[in-house]
């Protein structure tokens, strides 16, 4: 089966536009989070999953420049947006990554893929139960359930979120959650870029870990770190984060 990770990302966020370009360590957060990805050895394929705005050019210019595929489709049916990239590079598995999180471990990501792969099920997450730091999040899945799941609903906000649909009928769709282990149990921390004081903290992380050149930290390194610096976990502490896609 072709395992395919779509990312979705668009520089029109309403709270911090143009988050997945800034950057940090001399490199744009969305190339952050591609770059780990790569180091995912399930994944065959990696597609963005951008929008039709002009202003996302900006995407298109920096997937060239990366060699990663791209597919542009309607800004609000993020559903089908994803649905569309999917079909693009022939997926039958899609491993769902929103642009967000820019520090995710790859270690993760394998290890939610593998319990999708050995497990008769149609829904794999590590975020429905939030156990993880927000900014880990995983979903695993087939192309044809979510294309099921598009043909089921109409409502704008199952279509704005893509697995909303999959997560409130599991008498349709089977599914496990993933909770990490103790020393990965983090739930309330944010390790997502929603706002500035987030790209605050997440440019201190990577540019720590760049300095001691160590790009592909993981998880725990991070938790490490801030163990160790907790006056950094106090940047964004505030934010207040929105539903999971």
């Amino acid at each position: 089966m072709k395992i395919v990770s779509t990312i979705e990302a668009r520089m029109t966020s309403s709270r911090l536009p143009g988050k997945v370009m800034m950057e940090a360590a001399g490199k744009p957060m969305l190339q952050h989070l591609i770059e780990r990805l790569q180091r995912v050895d399930l994944i065959d394929e990696i597609v963005i999953a951008t929008t039709k705005n002009d202003t996302d050019n900006f995407i298109e210019e920096l997937s060239k420049k990366l060699g990663v595929n791209i597919f542009r489709g309607d800004e609000d049916d993020v559903m089908n947006r994803v649905i569309g990239a999917a079909q693009s590079v022939n997926a039958e598995i899609i491993v769902e990554i929103t642009g967000d999180c820019p520090i995710i471990d790859p270690g993760i990501i394998e290890q939610t893929i593998q319990v999708y792969l050995k497990n008769n099920v149609d829904y794999v997450s590590n975020n429905n139960i939030r156990s993880y730091p927000d900014g880990m999040d995983v979903q695993v899945f087939a192309l044809e359930q979510l294309e099921k799941s598009s043909r089921m609903t109409d409502d704008p906000l199952d279509h704005e979120h893509v697995t909303l649909h999959i997560r409130n009928n599991p008498e349709i769709f089977s599914r496990i959650n993933l909770f990490s282990t103790p020393e990965l149990y983090f739930p309330d921390l944010g390790l997502t870029l929603d706002e500035k004081s987030d790209y605050d903290l997440l440019k201190k992380i990577i540019e720590h870990f760049y300095g001691i050149k160590k790009p592909f930290f993981s998880c725990l390194e991070v938790l490490d770190f801030l163990n160790d610096n907790p006056s950094l976990v106090e940047i964004n502490r505030h934010v207040e984060r929105k539903g999971d896609t």
